[in-house]
């Protein structure tokens, strides 16, 4: 079903989307208008992002991709035709979502805007003394004379060469840390065994097995593969740990030794840690500590670039002030010569404060930033731009959002289609859905239930619509008439975490506690640095969730367990054949499903496997069957229809229908029981992660206190009920919960409610209110109190 707008004259003011069948779509045909913004509504696992993103977004970077050559094709993924029959009026789709922006260590908030290079360029105009060109304060840029190379800067922090006549490069970057602003030690004991010798395994880096060519390459690099390490000299130490890169030959071959220390500093430390194979990560956090490095006091900069100065402050002093106060302080500064240049800065960090994100500074790492936070940083690379008429697409852009802030989000959502451009958001929240010019609404159910448009058109249409959105969107929780009695109190005294400023409070146990406040106001804070670290404590978060690239919702939970035993007991033979990591395994995928080819400095292509057809197993695994279904069946199947499979008949396992059951209880019963984790949303993670957790050995019992931090992200409106629901159960059965939240809902629904404020950063840090739900909305004493009151209707 779709219909379009009245603006919508003709085809070239429309998407056109026929016959798309990515992922659970069910043959969508659906009409957007362009220039408008239109908003994707439905539940969890309803087919949104599978259209949204896999098939509009992806389509156009394909087009996009092959406008280039074939020499830059080369150096770019491989992406494969969604499944639809067809798609016209496409525009470039700039994907802002909410992926973390850890990948490079070098990254800043300032780096990954234009803040920082503008600032470069207004010191390299008027700082004095006057000590070179922008990148002579760039920490990403080292001072050399290029022998025939000139190093340029990118946005991303990324350092490009290019071959040049004779050059001096000046830059910024401190040489004692190399712009990273910290240094890392090695603890040797940490290192190595110094009473055993390599051949005994004295060096305790993962990886470095002496059966293989680790030991061939000491071996070859000339070490006594038998002597202990404490029976060293200085130099053969040295040579083991330091050595600079030079050729061996072993067996023939023309190999490099270095020594063990650089050799880890760029096969680990130059990866960002969340990255890293849980093994590794140990091993790191084990061997190495960071500190701040005394050279440039963890500026990254060189003297030479924090010595010249504007009005009495460098650039490192800028880049760590609150981004409200930077605002504030550029707008009392004036210089005619560079009024253009100070027009656009000013613009820049008044839109961080505008989308809610004063209170971060400059110099903030961008791998810190949460995923709604990243999210917001990029929105702003795109508020300036000078680009129209490009079809931007968001991925829940109200996530992390205060009500307060996401007002502030809606009118940054109408400047960027005010511009011209197209505008398509995925989201869940009412305030959101209320300024859509169209609304495209599937569903009716998630998954196999899901899959198609149930609804099109604009919002009063939805809400007179008899979709499961459109019953829901005027519908609210109201407060509650009678509170719990708290059973005790979690006190918390001088809490100075961040920005909290010496802060007293009772957390009441026992009941459900709601702590709010606008983003940046310090309720985070106030849980990792206060609470999380105390016994019976248990945080649930929207981390990523450690793993290989198999790993998936079976094996995470342990349900893959149970489910192997019944296979191999219904079969008669071993539960190892029902692993797609053992010896069940496709000998051609070794279990993957699908083939990963490595084409040189072209992209890793990944094809499904030949052999299996994607289904990880042998041929002959296959043939065993459990209530007429293969063990690939299973793992195809959403939790919901598993719980009913394993609940009863020839299929009847206890042990993993408890487990499926609590899939089901936290809202996952869409997700299929093979699904990458890789692939889970931040929302799904965490409500995965409480499953798991709630039937931990020494959690559940009375003195647990479970954390959730915003667990209704992602979640349809009908589905935030069911979070409600659960909360109770939680709570009923005894344990303490405590929940951060912006969602109004949880908030009447809460016993208690803390809130923070007044505002974020350096304006916030305090607890502007504790008490129940309807003292707070009589109050009306904060930010918070005015958005619940109006929620509730008071």
């Amino acid at each position: 079903m779709s219909t379009a707008p009245e603006h919508a004259a003709d085809t070239h003011d429309l998407i056109r989307v026929l016959g798309a069948r990515v992922n659970n779509l069910k043959d969508v045909s659906v009409e957007i208008p362009k220039r408008r913004l239109t908003v994707f509504t439905g539940v969890s696992g309803s087919g949104k992002s599978s259209l949204v993103f896999d098939t509009i977004a992806a389509e156009s970077r394909r087009l996009i991709n092959e406008t280039y050559s074939a020499f830059l094709q080369g150096f770019m993924p491989t992406l494969a035709r969604p499944e639809v029959d067809l798609l016209e009026g496409l525009t470039t789709a700039i994907v802002v979502d909410q992926e973390r922006m850890g990948a490079n260590p070098r990254s800043t908030v300032g780096t990954a805007t234009d803040a920082h290079a503008m600032l470069r360029i207004l010191f390299s105009r008027l700082g004095t003394p006057h000590i070179g060109p922008p990148t002579a304060f760039s920490f990403n840029v080292p001072t050399r004379r290029a022998s025939g190379v000139m190093s340029t800067e990118k946005a991303d922090g990324r350092v490009e060469k290019a071959v040049v006549k004779d050059a001096v490069y000046l830059g910024g970057m401190c040489p004692r840390c190399e712009g990273m602003g910290s240094v890392s030690d090695f603890d040797l004991t940490a290192l190595y065994d110094e009473s055993k010798s390599l051949a005994e395994g004295a060096l305790t880096v993962p990886g470095y097995s002496m059966d293989g060519w680790y030991g061939r390459i000491f071996a070859g690099a000339g070490f006594d593969m038998d002597k202990p390490i404490k029976r060293y000299t200085k130099k053969e130490l040295h040579d083991l740990l330091h050595a600079e890169p030079r050729k061996i030959k072993v067996e023939g071959i023309n190999l490099t030794y270095e020594g063990v220390i650089p050799k880890i500093q760029k096969s680990m430390l130059s990866k960002d840690v969340d990255a890293m194979q849980p093994h590794v990560r140990a091993f790191v956090e084990r061997v190495i500590t960071f500190q701040t490095c005394a050279e440039c006091e963890g500026t990254r900069l060189t003297p030479e670039a924090r010595s010249s100065t504007i009005e009495g402050r460098n650039i490192a002093d800028l880049c760590t002030m609150q981004i409200s106060d930077l605002a504030g302080w550029m707008r009392e500064f004036d210089d005619r010569s560079v009024a253009p240049l100070l027009t656009g800065l000013r613009h820049l960090l008044d839109s961080f404060t505008g989308i809610g994100l004063g209170y971060l500074s400059l110099d903030r790492p961008a791998g810190t930033l949460s995923g709604g936070e990243a999210q917001r940083t990029k929105m702003i690379r795109h508020l300036g731009s000078a680009l129209t008429d490009v079809t931007y697409v968001f991925d829940e852009p109200t996530i992390g959002l205060h009500p307060h802030d996401i007002e502030r989000m809606n009118d940054l959502l109408l400047q960027l289609r005010d511009k011209g451009n197209t505008v398509l958001v995925v989201e869940h929240k009412p305030e959101t859905i209320a300024i859509a010019d169209h609304v495209v609404d599937l569903g009716p159910g998630a998954g196999t239930g899901g899959g198609e448009v149930v609804f099109a058109g604009d919002v009063d249409g939805l809400r007179a619509s008899s979709t499961l959105t459109g019953r829901h969107l005027d519908q609210r929780v109201a407060l509650k008439s009678s509170v719990r009695t708290p059973t005790g109190a979690l006190e918390v005294r001088g809490a100075d975490t961040h920005n909290l400023r010496d802060v007293d409070v009772d957390i009441p146990l026992g009941v459900l506690v709601v702590l709010t406040g606008v983003a940046g106001s310090g309720k985070s804070s106030l849980v990792h640095g206060s609470v999380a670290p105390r016994d019976g404590v248990v945080v649930v978060d929207q981390g990523a969730i450690r793993g290989s690239r198999r790993s998936n919702p079976a094996t995470y939970t342990g349900l893959l367990d149970p489910i192997r035993k019944a296979f191999a007991k219904a079969n008669g033979v071993k539960p190892a054949l029902f692993s797609s990591n053992s010896e069940g395994a496709c000998p051609t995928c070794n279990g993957a499903g699908v083939i990963y080819t490595e084409l040189g400095v072209m992209a890793t292509v990944e094809s499904p496997c030949e052999e299996c057809e994607g289904k990880r197993f042998q041929a002959s695994v296959l043939e065993h069957t459990l209530g007429g279904r293969d063990i690939a069946e299973v793992l195809a199947m959403p939790v919901a229809e598993a719980e009913e499979f394993f609940g009863d008949g020839e299929a009847r396992t206890p042990a993993a229908h408890a487990i499926l059951d609590r899939l089901a209880d936290v809202g996952l019963g869409y997700l299929t029981l093979g699904q990458p984790l890789t692939t889970l949303s931040g929302g799904e993670r965490q409500r995965l992660k409480l499953a798991t957790r709630m039937a931990e050995k020494g959690t559940g019992g009375a003195s647990t206190v479970y954390v959730l931090d915003e667990p209704t992200t992602g979640l349809h409106l009908a589905d935030v009920e069911n979070l409600l629901g659960l909360l109770d159960r939680l709570v009923d059965s005894g344990r303490s919960v405590i929940v951060i939240e912006h969602h109004q809902a949880v908030m009447a629904h809460a016993d208690w409610v803390i809130d923070l404020g007044p505002g974020a950063g350096h304006d916030g840090g305090r607890v502007v209110f504790e008490g129940t739900p309807a003292d707070l909305v009589a109050g009306r004493s904060t930010l918070t109190a005015e958005h619940l009151a109006a929620y509730v209707g008071r």
